[in-house]
């Protein structure tokens, strides 16, 4: 099932990058939880965020974004064909146990820990099993380090911790990236505009 996810993906971006006009282009299949695959390359993306600190749960997070996801401006939703992976990476322990720190004061990445993927489709959120935790068109994956062995990870829990931020397009950080973007000079949305 994870393959065919990843063709009806690949498909749809193939078609949109050729410039075919969303009418001629036939809608994905729609993927459930699970069944999204983990596309081999998305480290090649654009970055959404990277070390992004999770002193709490122990881990630090890279998170990248499809083409597809990367040009929308502030304000703007996700559309569909919208991809994001995220890596958890284990944050290093000292021997006492306390986290380890560079000496700027930031955790310090250890082994890949899991490999979640987040996607949008048309029609894809309605495969959700309780409705209450519909997260608009977003289907979740969560994977092992291998970004291919299913990590037993409850995608309900998935859905609501994303709930709180349907008012941005159910996307934690949101803003966060906006504010980077134009902090580093990478702000090119729709266009080339600035936000």
């Amino acid at each position: 099932m994870q393959h065919v996810a990843a063709v009806a993906i690949a498909a749809t971006l193939v078609a949109v990058a050729a410039g075919c006009s969303p009418a001629s282009v036939k809608p994905a299949a729609k993927v459930r939880d699970g069944e999204l695959a983990v596309p081999a390359d998305y480290r090649s993306w654009p970055k959404f965020l990277v070390d992004v600190q999770r002193p709490d749960a122990k881990q630090i997070r890279d998170i990248y974004i499809n083409p597809i996801g990367s040009g929308i401006g502030p304000g703007e939703t996700f559309p569909n064909g919208t991809v994001s992976v995220m890596d958890l990476y284990k944050a290093r322990e000292n021997p006492d146990g306390s986290l380890m720190k560079t000496p700027d004061g930031k955790l310090v990445k250890g082994d890949l820990l899991k490999v979640f993927v987040m996607g949008k489709g048309a029609g894809w959120g309605d495969t959700v099993a309780k409705p209450e935790l519909k997260n608009g068109d977003w289907v979740y994956g969560a994977y092992k380090a291998d970004a291919r062995t299913p990590s037993g990870d409850d995608i309900a829990a998935c859905r609501g911790c994303h709930l709180p931020v349907a008012n941005k397009d159910f996307v934690h950080r949101y803003d966060e990236y906006f504010q980077t973007r134009v902090a580093t000079g990478a702000a090119k949305f729709k266009g080339g505009g600035e936000p």
